[in-house]
């Protein structure tokens, strides 16, 4: 009878992780509760301009934005050389655009072609970026102008119908 009693304590005082809970699937949603797609997105470009706001008032300005990437440049160039790789560069993009094959991709920011990425060629594609964003030319990025309005991304009924290669329902 003991043992009954160890494997009760036993299994108390597993982690949850090392028990087997069954999952519980969630109900199916009906079509007045789908959250509809997406329509206000931001290009991981855009988010690392916002991030550069350094005093926090919701606009970037150039000056903000040309210090933040020498700040960052200078985290990912540890050894000071003046430029980086293209594996340099794909840390920089995972740690501020959030994915390593993030838009701007290497090749389209090394404007020489020489394999190595310098701050001035980071710095002139951001500023590229910027003035594409700075949609008022006011001298200063607010979140509004980082923002990519898409209206009607997908059909109604979302990708999933687009995918299958369905149309629209018949009415």
């Amino acid at each position: 009878m003991r043992a009954p009693i160890l494997l009760t304590l036993a299994l108390a005082a597993a982690p949850l992780s090392a028990q087997s809970v069954p999952p519980v699937a969630a109900p199916p949603l009906g079509p007045q509760q789908r959250q509809p797609a997406a329509t206000i997105v931001a290009e991981p470009a855009a988010m690392f301009i916002a991030a550069c706001d350094a005093n926090g008032d919701g606009r970037t300005t150039r000056d903000e934005l040309t210090a933040c990437v020498a700040r960052t440049f200078g985290e990912v160039d540890g050894g000071r050389t003046g430029s980086i790789g293209y594996i340099g560069y794909a840390d920089w993009a995972l740690k501020w655009l959030g994915d390593r094959n993030a838009l701007p991709s290497p090749f389209g920011v090394d404007r020489d072609g020489d394999n190595r990425i310098t701050l001035a060629e980071l710095e002139a594609q951001f500023a590229s970026l910027f003035d594409r964003f700075d949609a008022d030319k006011d001298g200063a990025a607010t979140r509004a102008e980082l923002l990519t309005i898409r209206a009607g991304a997908f059909p109604e009924g979302g990708p999933a119908k687009k995918a299958r290669g369905r149309g629209p329902e018949p009415r």
